[in-house]
């Protein structure tokens, strides 16, 4: 949001420097972002002198430049080449001397030198208007009238000029009560005041108006709860036209365009007060009647924009009295009946809308105005008078408009403020610092927040309607904190807190242990959004109010978002990946489902090149072994299943007690293509809560250390292609001796030298005996009930 220093000082009176302003409106969560630079021309005209031309003659070697002396005063004449058709001997001109800086529309410069032109000398430049920022006007230079103006002076000196500095405040959505001038003026005069720094606030107040004469125009609200106040003005004998120059220069510090005078001074009134206005050519209006409420579904309204959209019929709208629909309400005004050049007689709105519909409509149509932006969080119910008088008054100076009658309003109900009880013992809980009572007071006055009663702990308080983000007493010593200032609040040079140490049966004892293991092995922990959008709307979790169609529904995965993190460090060639993320992921089936999920994502290669490992690209049992050291922890058995996923090109899970307790795969070549990802991604998603689950059924107890070896022997054995590694693992797990510990696939070949179809894997055994030394024939008893098992199984043959 954009704030003039020269517009803020029509509310607030100070000495102070721009550059001071800027700090205290940071240190009252204004945060102010930069201070930027206006001038109403490019440069201030600066080094601009009036001139007269003595004399004109061609230049002796150019068809179309002119050789001239021009006097700029002081008994000064300098010599300037100059290409303008119509400069000729006599004329009072605009010259810029050298060290001039002339700008374009762009803001790029250049400075007048002097030069040599074709071989004779030029020491500045006759400007044209255009050159000067003036008009667009380049049709030669600009002719001045040398009755008014006096060689030797500065340009400058026969202009207005507007020099401006402008805030970027990074405001804070819940800061409704700040998006205008006279919502930060009232905000720094509260810390100003408070602080002991000379200030003085112009507290604003509806205009004493007097209509002329009557009208015949009508206003129906159909609904209160849509639009709790509205107020309408008729204003006759309208000249809609350009806005003076002070106007235009407000608007354009801010970055608006001027487009009329009418437009430009509700735009005023908006970034001034915080209450959007909209103006109606009045002559448009059927049956002179305004009526508010909602149209009919599929219903066709073309917007100022000339896009036509249909409605749903939620929508809060202004119609005519043939229910013809004139505008969608604190968002968008139609095209047949806004204001233009023809424009005699208009109806000006000021109202207060339901936030709620508002922000359904302006999404619904993906309309974002500063009118909608600022009705959608809550504007002040009670500055709509105000506003709307003040509008008028300037109307009446500025495009001669004439107020017809009476005022138009509807205000069935008022809209009450909230009442809070504030405890003095809550603020030192909460600030860990004392503040005296009359201090508090003298900031809650400040903030017009009215002190209805004193009791013994504290004040009971009425906080103003358009502070509608303030409604509990957390929230008012917050506004307290801003005001006393942050940096008063001493840090305590002491912190106790009591450690607790987490069971196993916590899920963040888990979490904490896997995070903590990741991490060792070189992840990094990232967190994204639950909010996202989504290709496939089944079974997904859809909001009813979403901020935008970017973010319109509940994530149905984690995958989408470690992507976008892969290819934004791959983008800014960081195209190693390894990242991690807890989070839950949404789902509505028959009801609606909430899962807690780890993701993880491998991408690249999987440690940094060197003399030793030149290549070492990350593969799919990487990620396979990363998934197994987590597992290991949990202590318990599982299986792997081929998995069919369109997420995935190659994929497995592992299932625990016929549940799905993780998915691993290598990402499909067309999900990366959406993600402009051109390097192969392997992810994995374990199942948090089942996890926890089957880890709380296996209690994990700690052993001595073996006194005695393992012994190890292998196998090599023959066996189908289409046999699987964790087929076997299986079964030798099923085996019933005690002696076995451990398991591992060593070796498997596949080619020459073997039957068609069939594979070789090898296998190794540990075998332990924890009372005493195994002998060779406990040994061969173990090994030959495996060989059995694999033959009868598998109908595997040993080799040799």
């Amino acid at each position: 949001m954009k704030i003039s220093n020269n517009w803020l000082k029509d509310f607030v009176t100070t000495e102070l420097k721009t550059e001071r302003i800027g700090e205290f409106l940071t240190d009252i969560g204004l945060e102010v972002e930069g201070i930027d630079k206006f001038e109403s021309v490019r440069g201030s005209l600066e080094g601009i002198v009036v001139g007269r031309v003595l004399t004109c003659e061609k230049h002796p070697n150019a068809d179309k430049l002119k050789k001239t002396t021009v006097d700029v005063g002081n008994g000064k004449v300098l010599n300037i080449v100059c290409g303008a058709p119509n400069v000729d001997a006599g004329q009072t001109v605009p010259v810029a001397v050298v060290g001039t800086k002339i700008y374009d529309k762009t803001g790029n410069f250049f400075e007048i030198k002097e030069a040599k032109i074709r071989g004779e000398v030029s020491q500045g430049m006759i400007c044209a208007e255009d050159e000067l920022g003036l008009s667009e006007d380049h049709g030669g230079i600009m002719v001045l009238d040398e009755t008014k103006y006096e060689v030797g002076k500065n340009f400058a000196d026969y202009f207005e000029l507007t020099n401006d500095e402008v805030f970027e405040i990074g405001l804070t959505p819940n800061r409704t009560d700040a998006m205008s001038h006279y919502g930060v003026a009232r905000d720094l005069n509260a810390y100003l005041s408070t602080n002991q720094l000379k200030s003085k606030f112009n507290k604003v107040a509806s205009e004493v108006l007097n209509g002329e004469g009557t009208h015949d125009f009508k206003l129906e609200i159909e609904n209160a709860e849509l639009c709790p106040r509205y107020i309408g003005a008729v204003i006759e004998n309208v000249k809609v036209a350009e806005s003076p120059s002070w106007l235009k220069d407000r608007l354009k510090a801010i970055g608006l365009s001027p487009i009329n005078n009418v437009v430009d001074i509700t735009n005023y009134i908006l970034h001034g007060y915080g209450q959007p206005l909209h103006a109606f050519d009045a002559d448009k209006i059927a049956d002179k009647k305004v009526k508010v409420g909602v149209v009919k579904a599929g219903t066709k309204f073309t917007t100022l924009d000339g896009v036509e959209r249909t409605l749903n019929g939620s929508e809060i709208m202004i119609k005519d009295g043939k229910d013809n629909p004139m505008c969608i309400a604190g968002v968008f005004g139609g095209e047949t009946s806004g204001v233009s050049e023809v424009t005699k007689t208009i109806f000006l709105e000021s109202a207060y809308f339901n936030p709620i519909a508002v922000r359904k409509g302006a999404k619904l149509h993906s309309l974002n105005t500063d009118a909608s932006f600022r009705f959608e969080r809550g504007v002040d119910p009670n500055i709509t008078r105000t506003a709307i008088t003040h509008a008028i008054k300037m109307i009446q100076e500025i495009a001669e408009g004439k107020l017809a009658g009476e005022l138009l309003e509807e205000y069935p109900k008022k809209i009450e403020d909230s009442y809070v009880i504030l405890r003095f013992s809550k603020i030192e809980q909460i600030l860990g610092t004392k503040i005296h009572r009359e201090k508090v007071k003298e900031i809650l006055k400040a903030l017009e927040i009215q002190v209805l009663n004193e009791i013994p702990n504290g004040f009971e308080i009425s906080v103003p309607a358009y502070r509608a983000d303030v409604t509990r007493e957390i929230d008012v010593i917050e506004e307290i904190l801003r005001i006393y200032g942050y940096n008063k609040i001493d840090a305590p040079q002491k912190i106790s807190f009591t450690p607790v140490k987490l069971s196993a049966n916590d899920q963040d004892e888990l979490e904490n242990s896997w995070a903590r293991t990741l991490q060792s092995l070189g992840f990094n922990e990232v967190m994204n959004n639950s909010l996202t959008s989504v290709k496939d709307e089944t079974d997904a979790v859809k909001l009813l109010n979403p901020l935008s169609g970017d973010l319109a529904f509940m994530r149905k995965s984690l995958l989408e978002g470690l992507l976008q993190n892969a290819v934004y460090n791959i983008n800014r060639k960081n195209q190693d990946i390894k990242f991690f993320e807890f989070g839950k992921i949404y789902h509505k089936k028959d009801k609606y489902e909430e899962r807690k999920q780890l993701a993880i994502i491998v991408s690249g290669r999987d440690v940094a090149e060197n003399w030793l490992q030149p290549k070492s690209a990350v593969s799919f049992y990487n990620l396979k072994a990363y998934v197994k050291v987590l597992l290991e922890r949990l202590g318990i058995s599982y299986k792997e299943v081929a998995l069919s996923d369109d997420r995935f090109s190659d994929a497995l899970t592992y299932e625990a007690d016929g549940k799905a307790l993780v998915r691993i795969g290598k990402v499909a070549p067309a999900l990366l293509k959406d993600f402009d990802i051109d390097q192969d991604c392997f992810y994995a998603e374990i199942e948090l809560e089942f996890a926890q689950e089957l880890r709380s059924k296996n209690e994990l107890k700690f052993k001595d250390i073996p006194k005695f070896n393992k012994i190890r022997r292998d196998l090599a054995l023959l066996i189908d292609k289409n046999v699987n590694y964790q087929e076997l693992y299986q079964t030798a797990k099923k085996n019933k001796s005690p002696f076995i510990k451990s398991i591992n696939l060593f070796d498997v070949y596949e080619g020459k030298n073997l039957p068609e179809g069939k594979k070789s894997y090898a296998m190794s055994f540990e075998l332990l005996n924890e009372e005493k030394t195994l002998e060779e024939k406990e040994i061969s008893e173990v090994m030959d009930s495996l060989i059995k098992s694999f033959q009868k199984e598998f109908n595997a043959e040993l080799r040799s």
